[in-house]
């Protein structure tokens, strides 16, 4: 039996504008610990739980943190936050 998967888009609305938000390819560098740099490829970030919940954080594709993955804002990449 094949589990559902959840692809995180959030939708931030404050005052009059609404912002659309994606997690994108992970960037996390696994080969840190020995001086090198390496990345597992993983594409997008899908949730492993429901969202309100600690899994919701990780993701299902290579287990890593939502915050190790590229951050977009309505198909922008967000480089510094306010």
């Amino acid at each position: 039996m094949m589990k559902k998967r959840q692809v995180v888009v959030k939708r931030i609305t404050g005052g009059s504008s609404t912002r659309n938000i994606r997690y994108v390819e992970c960037q996390k560098n696994h080969a840190a610990n020995i001086g090198g740099y390496a990345v597992d490829g993983c594409r997008e970030f899908m949730a492993s739980g429901e969202d309100g919940t600690t899994a919701a954080l990780t993701c299902a594709a290579c287990g890593c943190h939502r915050n190790f993955h590229r951050r977009e804002v309505n198909g922008g990449e967000v480089v510094s936050e306010s």
